[in-house]
């Protein structure tokens, strides 16, 4: 036992001794880790806000009728287009037509009356000039004064005729604006209620089409922030200048319907904090529907030079929002900025970093402070499409 333990014994000696003999030279320390970096995109740029709004037509009309009677005929299809007075319901116009005849005849009776008055009251008062004796005061006030009857009761029947033409005018109702009609609430043979019937009949409906309006809200924060940019010269109101503003529908890529601010209110609503804007948009091709919700950018300010990173590269640290940039010693340095808005997927930084900074875009849970790394410069990533 004692010979196979001394045999043990020098065989480890022996694999000790080799071992020693091939170890080799000492691992060199570890590499500084590959980070990539990305300067921040220069260019010219302008603040925007979104905000939901509604399409509306800017003239809408409910079509009724100003006389009633039987509906006799429809001269109109329906969801097409249609203009300003074309006839579109038609009633029966044969009592109207009568008493427009009959009126007429009046204001022939009553002429004829009113040239017998005045040729009596003249014979009269030239029989006075010849012979004051031969006509009483009292006979040349009578003639003069049925001279002026017959003048006022002329009057009178021209205003029954007026009125009876255009009662019978009123049977072929019209279109009041052009636009686009709606469908027909009323077919023939009903009877049509006019306005000064108890009730009033709804015929169709006309919205006009182009060009058409969105009205939308804008906050408090955002109007006081306008107002500082004016004072500063940065911007302009909308109440000064035709402010441009762009819109897109559900299915739109961005915002490709160009239009105008045309009103803004005189006031801010104080139950919900806004503003009221309104902004009309030409509609031709007809694209935009009155009705459809669509999303409204509207510009705050002038195109103005800006430093614009990805949102990768923004971190936080205890509510300060941060950027890592890496200095001319390869070492991570921790900038604090203020943040602007985005555009076209990249974050504006108003204050905290310079043109050419190599700001930090990838891995930063891989970083600290005063690390040394190996800085990777790369395309600035966007954080996405259409902001």
């Amino acid at each position: 036992m004692n010979c196979h333990r001394t045999i043990f014994m020098h065989c480890f000696l022996i694999l000790s001794l080799m071992t020693g003999c091939n170890r080799g030279p000492e691992a060199p320390a570890d590499k500084p880790p590959v980070i990539p970096v990305s300067l921040p995109v220069e260019k010219e740029v302008t603040d925007y806000a979104d905000y939901t709004s509604e399409i509306t037509a800017i003239d809408s009309v409910e079509i009724r009728a100003r006389v009633w009677g039987y509906l006799d005929k429809i001269d109109f299809e329906e969801g097409k287009l249609v203009t300003k007075g074309a006839v579109l319901y038609e009633i029966d116009p044969r009592s109207y037509k009568a008493v427009f005849d009959a009126r007429k005849a009046e204001v022939a009776q009553n002429e004829a009356s009113l040239e017998l008055a005045r040729v009596t009251n003249e014979r009269f008062k030239g029989l006075a000039k010849k012979d004051s004796g031969a006509v009483s005061q009292l006979e040349l006030d009578k003639y003069k004064a049925q001279e002026e009857q017959a003048r006022a009761n002329l009057d009178l029947a021209k205003a029954n005729l007026e009125t009876a033409r255009l009662n019978l005018e009123w049977t072929k109702v019209t279109a009041p604006i052009s636009g686009r009609i709606g469908r027909r609430l009323v077919t023939v043979g009903n009877i049509v209620q006019s306005a000064d019937q108890p009730t009033v009949t709804l015929l169709t409906t006309i919205v006009s089409v182009d060009p058409v309006y969105a009205l939308f809200d804008v906050d408090q924060n955002t109007v006081e922030h306008v107002r500082h940019l004016i004072a500063q010269g940065k911007a302009k109101s909308a109440r000064d200048m035709e402010l441009p503003v762009t819109m897109g529908l559900s299915i739109d890529k961005g915002f490709p319907h160009k239009g105008i601010v045309d009103f803004v209110d005189n006031k801010v609503l104080p139950k919900t904090g806004t503003l009221k804007l309104r902004a009309v948009f030409p509609n031709h091709p007809e694209i935009l529907t009155p009705g459809f919700f669509c999303r409204v950018r509207v510009p705050l300010g002038f195109p103005h030079q800006a430093l614009l990173v990805t949102e990768r590269a923004i971190d936080t640290d205890q509510g300060q929002r941060i950027v890592y940039v890496i200095n001319k010693d390869n070492k991570v340095e921790v900038r604090p900025i203020r943040t602007g808005l985005l555009h076209d997927g990249l974050r504006e930084v108003l204050e905290g970093i310079k043109a050419g900074d190599q700001v930090v875009v990838n891995g930063l849970q891989q970083i600290r402070a005063e690390m040394v790394v190996e800085p990777k410069v790369v395309d600035m990533p966007r954080s996405g499409v259409g902001n």
